[in-house]
């Protein structure tokens, strides 16, 4: 039987720990928990992160910087999606996470909820940020 199901943040451009300060920085009950880095020998650039666990709004997570380049990267048929506590948690949320990034869908009424709203944060992360 599995221990733990936690997803699981590749990037590819030593951006784990600029990511973690930002999704930490946004929610309630988010921290980094852990971080173990490459040192001299490798396989990836020494100081990069070899495996974090970080947790955002509770939902434990975790990330590395890949060393090696992939021909994928990341896709919104995956999302995070965020029930927030309030109009001005999703507000702070959506700027945060769309500067540099792009709208999916802007913070709308779309009839399922009261507010809701998709974006790619800069990372290529997809987000779903809901107010029901």
């Amino acid at each position: 039987m599995a221990h733990s199901l936690i997803p699981q943040l590749m990037f590819q451009h030593g951006e784990s720990e600029a990511a973690m300060a930002l999704y930490t920085g946004l929610f309630a009950d988010s921290r980094i928990d852990e971080v173990l880095r490459y040192g001299a020998q490798g396989p990836g650039p020494e100081g990069s992160v070899m495996r974090a666990r970080f947790t955002v709004a509770g939902q434990a997570l975790a990330c590395i910087d890949s060393p090696a380049t992939h021909a994928f990267d990341f896709t919104p048929s995956l999302s995070l999606f965020v029930e927030c506590a309030d109009l001005a948690e999703l507000e702070r949320a959506w700027a945060a996470l769309s500067e540099g990034g792009t709208a999916l869908m802007p913070p709308g009424d779309y009839g399922f909820s009261q507010r809701f709203g998709w974006v790619n944060d800069r990372f290529g992360v997809s987000w779903q940020l809901n107010l029901a």
